[in-house]
């Protein structure tokens, strides 16, 4: 799959002579490995030198989640660690866009991931301090991926099982999908930013993997935006390892998954890369929204019916659990590099399915209430 639109006449004529009279990136027209190592480092020290203000700061002004309810932690922990995250991605990619490390191509849609992460890491740094009800959540959601939409971040050409050929989706179809994405993916990173670094370290393998992908698909400027993304997740896990020291809050959830939903449609099949490395907490998420609403509750209001919960209740620890889901993410990820594309399909379907018939086997033993 892949974000751009359809190509008036004349298109590629202005593009390539566009490109021509650009300045050379500041990385050369194909960054090497030390500079994609510099930038996944940069990330990584602002995420890691911006955290500990985001907790002195959360633990100032009060944004502090309290012992109690789904999580299980001894003391209070301060809730901004989005601030990190946010400025350990967002500075590293703006530089990125500023230095000329985009194609002429792609700049529209890069503006589109910078733009939409700036307004769900301010909106959510609002939900922190006031924890605003689901409507005004879900219209902010909506709001973001009108930005993605704008700025010709979508899901058109795709590549479907049996056909040689690829197919566009009109633009209602390209619409709804692309909505369904973007509200979809931040809406499962928040699900899953249950248990200590669960959510950043499933967010870094999969950027990790969104540029190993990229770069074998010869786009290396956009490689280069997911490393960054991967080094922001990476300083500020520092802080959220178990026993974490700082949260992500509803700004770092947003953050990671707007960034993850759009990064993975800049290139052809990235889309499949995200949802191999993501079918746990995408299942688990349809399945939460689908069991809640059978049984009369909100499908938006928290519980501990999540699959991480559910584990923790059955005896296995916050690190194992955690570590478990890294190793599955990063392997079940990793194949979706190495199968024909017709089986990635059926190992989606597969997998998917065992996962949602694992979590009505749980819930049956566990209650997933509280």
């Amino acid at each position: 799959m892949r974000g751009t639109g359809n190509s008036e006449p004349g298109d590629a004529c202005r593009r390539l002579a566009a490109e021509s009279s650009r300045p050379a990136p500041a990385f050369g027209r194909r960054p090497s490995l030390p500079n994609r190592v510099l930038v996944f480092l940069a990330a990584l020290a602002i995420a890691a030198l911006t955290a500990p203000l985001a907790r002195w700061a959360g633990e100032q002004l009060g944004l502090v989640d309290w012992p109690g309810g789904r999580r299980q932690h001894g003391r209070p922990v301060a809730r901004l660690g989005g601030v990190a995250l946010f400025a350990g991605f967002f500075v590293t990619a703006l530089a990125l866009s500023l230095g000329g490390v985009v194609r002429p191509e792609h700049a529209r849609p890069i503006s589109g991931v910078l733009a939409g992460t700036a307004f769900v890491f301010a909106f959510g740094l609002a939900d922190d301090r006031f924890e605003f009800k689901a409507w005004p959540q879900f219209l902010a959601q909506f709001i973001a991926a009108g930005i993605a939409i704008a700025c010709t971040v979508w899901i058109q050409v795709v590549t479907l099982p049996l056909m040689t050929e690829p197919t566009t989706f009109p633009w209602i179809v390209t619409f709804a999908l692309t909505t369904g994405w973007v509200v979809g993916m931040m809406n499962a990173v928040n699900f899953m930013d249950g248990l200590d670094g669960l959510a950043t370290g499933v967010g870094a393998i999969a950027a990790v993997l969104f540029a190993i992908h990229s770069l074998q698909l010869g786009q290396d400027e956009i490689a280069l935006y997911s490393l960054a993304l991967a080094g922001a997740c990476a300083g500020f896990l520092v802080f959220n390892v178990y026993p974490a020291r700082l949260f992500l809050g509803s700004a770092g959830a947003l953050t990671l998954g707007y960034a993850l939903a759009t990064l993975s449609i800049l290139a052809p099949a990235r889309v499949m890369t995200a949802l191999f490395v993501l079918v746990i907490p995408l299942a688990d998420t349809a399945f939460q929204v689908f069991d809640r609403w059978r049984h009369g509750r909100s499908p938006f209001k928290g519980d501990r019916g999540h699959l991480h919960f559910r584990l923790m209740d059955l005896g296995l620890s916050q690190r194992q659990i955690v570590l478990g889901y890294w190793a599955f993410c990063a392997v079940f990820g990793a194949l979706v590099l190495l199968i024909p594309r017709l089986y990635k399909l059926i190992v989606l379907v597969v997998v998917g399915l065992a996962i949602v018939a694992a979590l009505a086997w749980l819930s049956r033993r566990t209650p997933g209430q509280g």
